[in-house]
């Protein structure tokens, strides 16, 4: 059996979507959204804090598929509170139930609780105290409000 250790957690403010395009038959909704101010908390493997910032420019590239699946990919640099930084490249998915799939390929809001939203990322760390993200799997649950993500960070534990 898998299982996951929460080691930190991602939240941040998200824009309204800019929308490159909407092809209802076949690509779906192309959209981006800008994720402006963001927050990183957590612990090390150790135990000790983890707390930071998200560097500017952090962008979520979407396309929400006729059939309502949303494939993304997320990415942000963090800044620790200590000066130490990693990128993040988090891709996932976020489904909803078939009666909603109109909805959000119109770009309506659906309640959270309605959706699977899952995704993996990797991480690139630039100090060597760092490392150990890089040498692990990870598997995040995140949740979208009308304007925000909460992304939870699990260690993948051997």
């Amino acid at each position: 059996m898998v299982s996951g250790k929460l080691i930190f957690t991602v939240a941040c403010t998200a824009d309204k979507p800019v929308v490159i395009g909407i092809d209802k038959k076949k690509n779906g909704r192309r959209q981006l959204i800008n994720c402006p101010t963001g927050t990183i908390e957590g612990t090390d493997l150790e135990g000790k804090p983890l707390k930071g910032t998200l560097m500017p420019c952090t962008i979520d590239s979407q396309v929400i598929r006729p059939d309502g699946v949303c494939e993304l990919s997320a990415r942000y640099g963090v800044k620790f509170d200590d000066g130490r930084s990693i990128y993040i490249q988090n891709d996932g998915i976020r489904t909803v139930p078939p009666e909603y799939a109109e909805k959000v390929l119109d770009g309506e809001f659906v309640d959270p609780d309605l959706y699977y939203f899952v995704t993996t990322p990797t991480i690139e760390v630039y100090d060597d105290s760092l490392r150990w993200m890089e040498r692990h799997k990870w598997v995040c649950k995140a949740r979208r409000e009308p304007d925000a993500v909460k992304i939870e960070y699990y260690l993948i534990e051997k």
